[in-house]
């Protein structure tokens, strides 16, 4: 069993990509992810899992098809599964992701901004 702590802090400052979640800890089939945002993604869903995004430093955006959900630090919010949104920050945006293991950052729709998946930090 681990007894040290995660400093998600310092997670941050092991990488700059943006868009590119990295792995810190995980719980049953969860995993809890560390991502920076710059500009806009691409629309998105995950038909199978909702998504929590909980921004840690920065704001940021979702785009959902009828609204926006406008995010500052120490907030959360859930994508509900199957809902199509397209996230976005105009400067850096420090975010933890929380969702199930193996879940692919542009769900079905490939592409540049597609990152690898299950990289720990």
């Amino acid at each position: 069993m681990q007894t040290s702590t995660i400093n998600l802090a310092e997670k941050f400052g092991k990488f700059t990509e943006h868009w590119s979640p990295r792995v810190v800890a995980e719980m049953n089939d969860y995993q809890f992810k560390v991502v920076k945002f710059k500009g806009d993604f691409v629309w998105h869903d995950h038909k199978d899992t909702d998504e929590v995004f909980l921004v840690v430093k920065g704001s940021m955006g979702i785009e959902l098809r009828d609204g926006m959900v406008h995010l500052s630090e120490g907030e959360m919010y859930v994508v509900p599964k199957g809902v199509e949104h397209k996230p976005f920050a105009e400067s850096e945006c420090h975010v933890l992701l929380i969702e199930p293991r193996g879940i692919v950052n542009t769900g079905d729709e490939g592409g540049e901004l597609k990152a690898e998946n299950d990289i720990w930090i």
